[in-house]
């Protein structure tokens, strides 16, 4: 792990949102972090693609990239992957006729049904996905734990504890969902958003690159530097979130970070 590196010769870029390039305020706007529309402008100016992957699910890729752009982010519609995307490969290559019950927002189950998944709300379900929710009905949690019993795979977008927000930790209600799942029925989820090997292939997919050939940058080391070891990218670790204030020492080698910065505009001079 050194103070810099040379990122000249990596041909994509994978960066986390909260807490990476933005904090959120009070209001849940976004605030760019210093440096970070200047990162992104210049990665661009370069000819490199650039993706954001945020765990969140509760908004289409499309709404997200409008609220960054809204806060001061310059960040196209295309730039934004979240667990879902991530989640429609995944069924495509493994469950293409298997019908998915699903906890989270009305918007979730929209894409799904846009993507062709067949859906239900019974204990027919192959797959339970478990992304944000509001609130939990405990009698379409039972069906969806008798439904995993008799064989459904249980997918998540999100099994850590949460995410940087304003004011700290913002704890995943997904994860405690998944949590509970997963206790009562003894399976093992499987993640689809960060970190996991279906956010790998969807990252991939996006830039047209070998993991490999890939820069992850992002504040939270069991995520986003998990995430690029995972593909054996490169990963550089942003102070600015939930990490920030970790002790790296006696973190495994081969869980740390190839670099670290305080703030993500650090890295414009290494680009």
């Amino acid at each position: 792990m050194s103070g810099a590196m040379d990122l000249r010769d990596i041909r994509g870029f994978v960066f986390d949102v909260d807490g990476s390039l933005v904090h959120r305020d009070a209001t849940f706007r976004a605030r760019p972090l210093p440096g970070a529309p200047e990162v992104l402008k210049s990665i661009r100016a370069s000819g490199r693609p650039l993706v954001l992957f945020t765990n969140g699910t509760h908004l289409r890729p499309e709404e997200f990239a409008e609220g960054l752009r809204e806060g001061g982010l310059p960040v196209r519609d295309d730039e934004v992957l979240t667990p879902v995307c991530s989640a429609l490969g995944y069924l495509s290559r493994r469950r293409k006729s298997g019908r998915v019950m699903v906890f989270g927002s009305g918007t979730v189950r929209e894409r799904l049904l846009e993507a062709g998944v067949r859906l239900t709300d019974g204990e027919d379900a192959e797959v339970v996905f478990v992304t944000h929710v509001n609130e939990v009905d405990f009698e379409a949690l039972e069906r969806a734990a008798r439904a995993i019993t008799r064989g459904a795979r249980l997918l998540t977008a999100n099994y850590g504890p949460g995410y940087w927000g304003s004011d700290g930790m913002i704890f995943s209600r997904g994860a405690m969902l998944t949590a509970a799942l997963a206790k009562a029925t003894g399976a093992r989820p499987v993640i689809v958003g960060k970190p996991s090997r279906p956010a790998v292939r969807a990252i991939c997919d996006r830039l047209g690159l070998d993991s490999t050939e890939i820069a992850v940058i992002g504040d939270d080391l069991d995520m986003d530097i998990a995430l690029g070891r995972m593909g054996g990218s490169r990963t550089i670790l942003v102070r600015s979130g939930i990490s920030g204030a970790r002790e790296l020492d006696g973190v495994p080698e081969r869980r740390r970070p190839d670099a670290v910065v305080n703030v993500v505009g650090e890295i414009l001079e290494w680009l």
